[in-house]
């Protein structure tokens, strides 16, 4: 079955709110502190990178327009292959630097093909 670019969009969208609802408040102690909260946001970033990784295929010019699209793809697969040597430290670093650009990235993605 083709993936639609704006189901994509979407299921980035989602993941992205939902690692920001299920981080708020919380700090980095917090984090390392509470293995669900740890297993929920690192699910999240693996869908992210993989709806990236299907974008990839089925309309380039989209992801283009996300800047570390490439890394993001390469966290994915490190969560998933190397889940053994995940730091704490740089899924919270990535949650509070990176998630705000990607999360605009996204938006401007989504006003373009008009899902707001």
């Amino acid at each position: 079955m083709p993936y639609d670019v704006r189901k994509l969009v979407f299921d980035l969208d989602r993941a992205v709110n939902l690692i920001i609802e299920f981080t708020s408040g919380r700090s980095l102690a917090d984090y390392r502190n509470d293995t669900m909260l740890r297993s929920a946001v690192e699910r999240q970033f693996e869908i992210i990178g993989e709806a990236l990784n299907r974008m990839k295929r089925i309309d380039p010019a989209i992801l283009a327009r996300i800047d570390d699209f490439q890394r993001i793809i390469a966290f994915r697969n490190i969560l998933i292959h190397g889940y053994d040597i995940v730091s704490d430290d740089l899924v919270w670093d990535i949650i509070t630097e990176k998630i705000p650009s990607l999360r605009a990235e996204i938006e401007a993605i989504k006003k373009d093909l008009n899902m707001i």
